[in-house]
């Protein structure tokens, strides 16, 4: 993943500008960074035939040269990689972290916490001689450290798969870490519980492959490292939000 200084300043075009609740958009061009950094699913919006579809796709982050780009994996004989032809197709692809339930005293001051992203533009095909770089670096975001536990992939394996590049160059960001809003004089029963149920994306207990005898393959440590990662975000914002953000 790009460190924040490589990612372009976050522009401010009318299309991405958030109309409403206009303090929840973020600028900083690291709100994008650790958007993207924690996401492992990109939706994909675009027009096919006069009607609207969104697909979901795995993603990395990386730069093949010109600069930073979200990556999206698929087969080469995807629908969307078909669609993109020579020319690239415009598409627009969103990437949300829901990190929590706002439960307030009403149902409609009820709200969520939640971190999201969209970036829009053209999605062009990899060019051939850099797919294999690409495909290592959606890997890298994806299983971070796995490259170095497994056999390299073999050139029939990066021929059967295809990869969309999408610049980073227009993005918005929009983001909500906050408490139930309340007061002393907002006229509500305050007998009511009101507060934050946190939602997070946590780790399970690795299950072994078939051919793996439990507690005879040792889990390795990429595996071991982002269930450390993923369970340390989750308790990170939970502290945040129980110490007032």
């Amino acid at each position: 993943m790009p460190t924040d200084e490589t990612l372009p300043a976050l522009p401010a075009l009318p299309a991405l500008t958030v109309r409403r609740l206009r303090d929840r958009q973020q600028t900083d061009p690291e709100a994008l960074r650790q958007v993207l950094a924690e996401g492992f699913v990109a939706h994909v919006g675009l027009v096919r035939d006069g009607f609207p579809i969104v697909l979901p796709f795995l993603y990395g982050v990386g730069d093949l040269g010109a600069g930073p780009v979200l990556l999206l994996h698929g087969s080469t004989g995807g629908g969307l990689f078909l669609d993109a032809g020579a020319a690239g197709v415009p598409v627009s692809a969103t990437i949300t972290h829901l990190d929590g339930i706002v439960f307030a005293r009403s149902t409609f001051d009820s709200s969520a916490n939640y971190r999201s992203a969209m970036i829009a533009g053209r999605a062009t095909v990899v060019p051939t001689e850099q797919r294999a770089d690409a495909l290592r670096q959606v890997a890298d975001h994806l299983m971070p450290g796995r490259r170095a536990e497994v056999r390299e992939m073999t050139a029939k394996e990066v021929r059967q798969t295809q990869v969309l590049q999408l610049p980073l160059d227009a993005a918005s960001v929009k983001v909500r870490a906050a408490g139930v809003g309340e007061s002393p004089d907002d006229g509500e029963d305050h007998s009511v519980w009101a507060g934050v149920l946190p939602v997070a994306l946590r780790a399970g207990a690795p299950v072994p492959g078939a051919l793996a005898a439990a507690g005879a393959t040792p889990v390795d440590d990429a595996v071991v490292a982002l269930a450390a990662r993923l369970d340390a975000a989750a308790d990170g914002r939970e502290a945040r939000l129980a110490a007032g953000m």
